[in-house]
């Protein structure tokens, strides 16, 4: 008889979000890695507007499961696939595993002193109930043994997968640029750090295409845009499709991605599928994932950033990395990353 399986994917309520990209994909390659080995449900918001392509059950968040969840003890396992665990690991029974993709809060610096605290105590309060943790990176993991020691002998890294993304031959997106552009893409809030990216344009005719959910923050990207007198060649686009997001990966001059919190990256990936150049922070996760295949900013001062950029591009051309750099994206595949979920279901319920 196969052991039944919950994996909660209640975080893709919002289908710009990288937390519905992750479970569209983990989700999907769960099923065709399953080889029906798991008896599969999966816990989904009910205004998410993707409910899985295989045959899969689905039970639908609730708020009552805050009190009790009546499948707490049909389950072997349950996975939680993010940190913010709208269904507790509390309320159920079985063995859990819980994947946490940040505590961001620790390097944004956004939030008091005291929302910070509270944000761990509760994750502490995750990790101690769960049989297994897994980071999406080794910079997560590391964060976690900082915080929370007690996790080492449970803890492993899973790499996210990463989508080929496709487009027509015919498409044309809804904003088509005019001259050579840079693009990057992103919730749109002050952690991405996009405001230094128009200091890039400078000394040269390109477009700056920004594409995300909009926050006032956009206004600070503009008001440096005006004072970089290159305000005529930046466009925040808003949220884009998909077919949008790969005609711009495909056509940019370069992927430039400043972040200051990434536990992944996951759009550093997807650019280098195309084979551009991509330009990186060197904060939290990102040299990790960009590797060698990757160019950074040791700062944001302007001079320092368009002499990277520029160097980076004749570098990037003069050597023809293309191809290295589409090497490089293909070592982040959902299908191995669900294989290695499945192992670790395996493990887990086995007692290894």
């Amino acid at each position: 008889m196969k052991e039944s399986v919950l994996v909660t994917f209640d975080s893709m309520k919002y289908p710009n979000s990288g937390f519905f990209s992750f479970g569209k994909s983990l989700g999907e390659a769960l099923l065709t890695q399953n080889n029906n080995r798991f008896d599969f449900t999966y816990y989904v918001h009910t205004r998410s507007i993707y409910t899985f392509t295989g045959e899969v059950g689905l039970v639908n968040l609730s708020k009552l499961h805050k009190l009790i969840f009546p499948g707490n003890s049909k389950y072997e396992l349950v996975h939680f696939t993010d940190q913010y665990c709208r269904l507790k690991p509390q309320k159920v029974s079985g063995k859990k595993i819980l994947t946490i993709h940040d505590i961001n809060p620790i390097h944004e610096k956004r939030k008091s002193d005291k929302k910070v605290a509270s944000h761990i105590e509760k994750l502490r309060g995750y990790i101690a109930v769960c049989d297994k943790i897994v980071t999406i990176s080794n910079f997560v993991a590391n964060d976690i043994l900082t915080y929370f020691p007690e996790a080492k002998e449970k803890l492993s890294v899973i790499y996210n997968g990463a989508d080929k993304l496709h487009v027509p031959e015919d498409h044309v997106p809804a904003y088509l640029p005019q001259k050579p552009f840079l693009f990057t893409i992103g919730f749109i809030a002050a952690k991405k750090n996009f405001h230094v990216l128009p200091a890039l344009l400078k000394e040269n005719d390109y477009e700056l295409v920004i594409s995300g959910v909009e926050t006032p923050y956009k206004d600070t990207i503009m008001e440096e845009a005006q004072k970089h007198g290159c305000a005529d060649r930046v466009k925040i686009t808003g949220t884009i499709s998909e077919y949008d997001k790969a005609w711009y990966y495909k056509n940019c001059k370069a992927f430039v991605f400043p972040s200051l919190a990434e536990g992944f990256g996951l759009p550093v990936i997807e650019a280098m599928h195309f084979g551009k150049p991509v330009f990186l922070s060197k904060y939290t996760s990102l040299p990790e994932i960009g590797g060698d295949a990757a160019f950074y900013f040791d700062s944001f001062e302007p001079e320092h950033m368009q002499d990277v950029l520029s160097k980076g591009l004749k570098e990037f051309h003069d050597k023809d990395l293309s191809a290295r750099t589409i090497a490089h994206a293909e070592q982040f595949d959902w299908q191995t990353t669900a294989r290695q979920y499945l192992k670790l279901y395996d493990e887990c319920l086995t007692g290894e």
